[in-house]
């Protein structure tokens, strides 16, 4: 059974589209946010003093090497500063999860897209949470040449308010 709450986000957008959803290392308001309705519901029950946003990404001209805030090691539930393979985190991701994560990645390396989804991760030795990622590519010239974004938990989802 596919679960109701929080309600999947799964989208991409093109990038002229990516101040509207995210300037790194800092969350726009809610009203700025993607105004499909269970985004916005997402949004205004985050309380900013309480989100810990992560910053994330991806060298894909470095055999995708990841680099993480310490907040996205907190989301993980994986010691702050310990070096995280892409293979390691993408195997934290609940099966559909990643499935919907690596076509929206493949598709966003491939039409130079951003994309938006909220992903069910299985920290080892946390519980199940959902978690929020927004991602856009870096382009050198017509080239992709890393991912980047935000990662955050989705209140209400198992995760510690950090």
């Amino acid at each position: 059974m596919k679960p109701t709450h929080p309600l999947p986000v799964h989208h991409s957008w093109p990038l002229y589209e990516r101040e509207r959803f995210f300037e790194l290392g800092q969350l726009h308001a809610c009203d700025t946010l993607d105004p499909i309705p269970d985004v916005v519901d997402v949004a205004a029950r985050l309380a900013p003093a309480r989100a810990r946003i992560g910053q994330w990404e991806c060298d894909l001209a470095d055999g995708n090497r990841l680099s993480w805030s310490d907040e996205v090691h907190d989301i993980f539930d994986i010691p702050r500063g310990t070096a995280v393979a892409r293979e390691e985190a993408v195997a934290l991701y609940a099966e559909g999860s990643r499935a919907a994560m690596e076509k929206l990645r493949a598709y966003a390396i491939r039409h130079r897209r951003g994309f938006t989804l909220d992903v069910e991760i299985r920290p080892a030795r946390a519980p199940r949470r959902w978690m929020r990622l927004i991602a856009a590519p870096l382009c050198i010239d017509d080239r992709v040449v890393r991912l980047q974004g935000l990662k955050f938990l989705v209140p209400g989802s198992g995760g510690r308010d950090f």
